[in-house]
């Protein structure tokens, strides 16, 4: 399963893209509003630091518009990928610019069967989001099996990209149903790392060398 970092921070995608471990990043306003400079400028160095996809969202909400800016977004990079919202305009958008050769990323996916439009639409990856589902007390993950095996029925190349993750067992779940891609904020990315055990084992690991290296001094 491919790891996406959820975020718009320059120096956060940097630290992790460092580590080996990261395969494509994801923006959307909300993030991009949060750094400094020409918000652009920023998508490009983000391209450039994880050489994977990244996915701008466009802000317009008529087909025109969202066709107008996808396209300006897709010309910022070829690593670049055009997220649209899951509406009427954002799945014909997504028809004419997939038609036309540009990635399209289909975002705010509550229900399977939004999920099902997206993929006859062309969309490249279909973004549930399970966190906020949780919120209201839905069974976000239950989403994420619901189209994994829609999309199995019929062979669609529509990734399934997890978003809104909350916690490790969101990241481990969507894996075990064979999710393509789960993108999550650099908190989130960071507990992965830990476990107790592997701490205190560490630990002993240490000590125990020290003291046999202060009976050889």
């Amino acid at each position: 399963m491919k790891l996406f970092i959820d975020s718009g921070n320059i120096k956060d995608i940097e630290a992790l893209v460092a580590i080996g471990i990261i395969d494509g990043v994801t923006t959307n306003p909300s993030l991009l509003a949060k750094e400094p400079g020409d918000y652009r400028e920023n998508l490009k160095k983000i391209c450039q630091i994880v050489k994977g996809p990244v996915s701008g969202e466009v802000t317009a909400i008529d087909v025109a518009g969202m066709l107008e800016q996808g396209r300006e977004i897709a010309k910022i990079d070829h690593y670049m990928i055009v997220k649209v919202p899951l509406t009427r305009a954002g799945i014909q958008a997504c028809k004419t610019l997939s038609s036309d050769g540009i990635r399209v990323n289909v975002t705010l996916c509550f229900s399977a069967a939004q999920a099902l439009l997206a993929a006859k639409a062309g969309a490249t990856y279909i973004s549930p989001f399970v966190g906020r589902l949780d919120d209201v007390g839905t069974n976000g993950m239950g989403l994420i099996k619901e189209i994994i095996e829609i999309y199995n029925n019929y062979d669609f190349t529509t990734e399934v990209l997890v978003a809104s993750t909350r916690n490790p067992i969101h990241i481990v779940e969507a894996a075990r149903m064979g999710a393509d891609i789960c993108t999550c904020p650099p908190a989130l990315i960071d507990q992965l790392f830990n476990h107790p055990l592997t701490n205190i084992g560490l630990d002993k690991f240490l000590k125990d060398w020290e003291k046999s290296q202060a009976g050889k001094a």
